[in-house]
C-alpha cells in the first residue's frame, strides 16, 4: 500500500520494512539507541515532520509520528531539510556521508554512529522500499530535486 510521506502510516510501514530486513537485522545486531528523524520546512514543506524510531538489537521495537508541539528526549536527533530527505530516500545521499557534507545534522554521539555505518545504509534501503507518494502540490518539487542526481 503507498504510503503519504509525512503520515504515520508512512512510518508504521518503515518500521515493518526494517523488521523485514535480515541485513539490518545482521548490521545492527548490537545497536541499542532511538531517533527522532526530522524532516525541516523546505520548498512546499511549510512546518516540519518529525519520526520517533526506536531501534533495539536489529529490530525497531516503535516508530511514529511526532506532533511538533511535543517534545521528546531520545539518543539521537537526525535532521535535514525537506530536499535531503526526498534525496536520501531516493538512494541520492548517503546516510553519514551527508553528515559530512552538511546535508542533515546529528545531535548524539557520532563516534557510535560511525560504528554502525552499514546499519544506517539499511534503514535507507529500508525506507527506500516503502512505497511512497508526496502531497500532490509537491510533484514538480519532487521532480525537479531527482533530476539533479
Amino acid at each position: 500500500m503507498v504510503a503519504l510521506f509525512g503520515s504515520d502510516e508512512f512510518i508504521q510501514q518503515f518500521k515493518d520494512t526494517v523488521n523485514g530486513n535480515t541485513a539490518y537485522a545482521d548490521a545492527a545486531k548490537d545497536w541499542e539507541g532511538d531517533f527522532l528523524f526530522i524532516v525541516k520546512p523546505d520548498g512546499p514543506l511549510k512546518s516540519e515532520i518529525i519520526y520517533y524510531v526506536d531501534l533495539y538489537h536489529g529490530k525497531c521495537r516503535e516508530a511514529h509520528l511526532v506532533p511538533a508541539s511535543e517534545s521528546q528526549k531520545t539518543s539521537f536527533i537526525y535532521e535535514g531539510p525537506l530536499r535531503s530527505w526526498v534525496k536520501l530516500l531516493g538512494k541520492q545521499l548517503d546516510p553519514i556521508g551527508s553528515l559530512m557534507l552538511g546535508k542533515f545534522k546529528l545531535h548524539g554521539n557520532l563516534a557510535t554512529i560511525l560504528r554502525y555505518t552499514r546499519a544506517a545504509k539499511e534503514l535507507v534501503n529500508s525506507v527506500s522500499q516503502v512505497p511512497t507518494e508526496f502531497p500532490e502540490d509537491w510533484t514538480q518539487y519532487i521532480a525537479d530535486l531527482r533530476s539533479q542526481g
